[in-house]
Formats: structure tokens, C-alpha cells, sequence
């Protein structure tokens, strides 16, 4: 009985993470969450490999070669403040690299989101092959690959979950500073 208990909520954990919103018909989904919305399925998240810079599936992650030196460093420490704001549970740093304009989710809502998330959650995110994929200077846009391993514990009941998964954060140069645009995340299968 304990057995089916602790698997029903690591589903339900799954699910609640998973969720891109709590609202119906949204157009986004949440920049943690990495999942887009508007007809795409579970498996390729929406990601057109013309527009994201690799393959959901592996493969070589190849970086851009177009980018740079000066741009490749500000993107990279934008993503670096992108893990640093999550791994400390900083709403007003996590806020602060969203772009004004994002693709994959609302503000307001990644805000109510992610201060729930951090609530409920203790969490730790660790990045590898942080690498630029893709670089385009005429819609100011870059796209960061990493392979990312995900740690949470569940505040309340104490469940711990761990994860591995390969995630593009793409983005936007807004006001002189690479914000994030949208971001697309998928789980390792074991």
C-alpha cells in the first residue's frame, strides 16, 4: 500500500511539473517547464530544427561559429544568471532575465508559477556542454544547448525527484542584454 502511495505522487509530481499552465488555452508554456503548446506533441516539443539550433534526439551538439567573442561571453553569463537566479530561488533574478517579449510563456504567469515552484520545491540544476548552437545577428537571437541534471525534493512530503535532460534556451537581445525568449526541454528516457 505505502508502494502504490509514493507512486501516485511521484505521478502526480510529474504531472504538476509538467504542467506548461494552469490555464486553459494558454498560448505558452512556462520557461522552466521548457514546453510549448499550440498542437505539438510530447515528444518534439514543438521544436522545428530549422529554428532550434539542434536535435531533441542527441546526436553532436555543434557550436555556432558566427558568434562573436564579446556576444558568445554575454550570452553565456546570461544563461549562467538564468541557473544561478534558479538554483537560488531568486524570483527577482529568475525575473530579470526574461525577455519583455517571450515566445513560450507570459510573464505574469512564469512569475506565479515559478514562485510556487520555489515554494514547494528545493531544487538544483546542474549545466554541461554549455554551448552556443545558434547565432543570428539580424533578429538579434542565440540559442544555448545544455545538457542539464535536475534535483527536487518536495518540501512537504519530502519525495525526491532527479532527472537528466537536454534544453535550448533561446535568446532575445533586448535593450543591450541577451534576455530569455523561450525554452525548449526534453527528458532523458532511461
Amino acid at each position: 500500500m505505502k508502494k502504490n502511495v509514493l507512486i501516485y505522487l511521484a505521478l502526480a509530481l510529474v504531472l504538476i511539473l509538467g504542467a506548461c499552465s494552469n490555464k486553459e488555452n494558454s498560448t505558452g508554456g512556462s520557461v522552466s517547464d521548457g514546453e510549448t503548446v499550440g498542437g505539438f506533441g510530447s515528444i518534439d516539443h514543438g521544436v522545428d530544427e530549422n529554428k532550434v539550433g539542434f536535435n531533441m534526439l542527441g546526436g553532436s551538439i555543434e557550436e555556432a561559429t558566427n558568434v562573436p567573442s564579446a556576444e558568445k561571453d554575454l550570452i553565456i553569463k546570461s544563461f549562467e544568471t538564468y541557473m544561478h537566479a534558479f538554483n537560488n530561488q531568486d524570483v527577482d533574478e529568475y525575473m530579470s532575465v526574461l525577455s519583455k517579449n517571450p515566445k513560450s510563456f507570459t510573464i505574469d504567469e512564469e512569475r506565479v508559477y515559478i514562485e510556487g515552484v520555489f515554494k514547494e520545491y528545493a531544487l538544483s540544476r546542474e549545466a554541461s556542454d554549455i554551448t552556443v548552437v545558434k547565432y543570428d545577428e539580424d533578429t538579434n537571437e542565440a540559442q544555448v544547448f545544455a545538457n542539464l541534471f535536475t534535483s527536487m525534493k518536495q518540501k512537504s512530503t519530502g519525495l525526491e525527484t532527479k532527472r537528466n535532460g537536454r534544453q535550448v534556451t533561446v535568446f532575445a537581445k533586448e535593450d543591450g542584454e541577451w534576455k530569455v525568449t523561450s525554452v525548449y526541454y526534453m527528458e532523458d528516457q532511461k
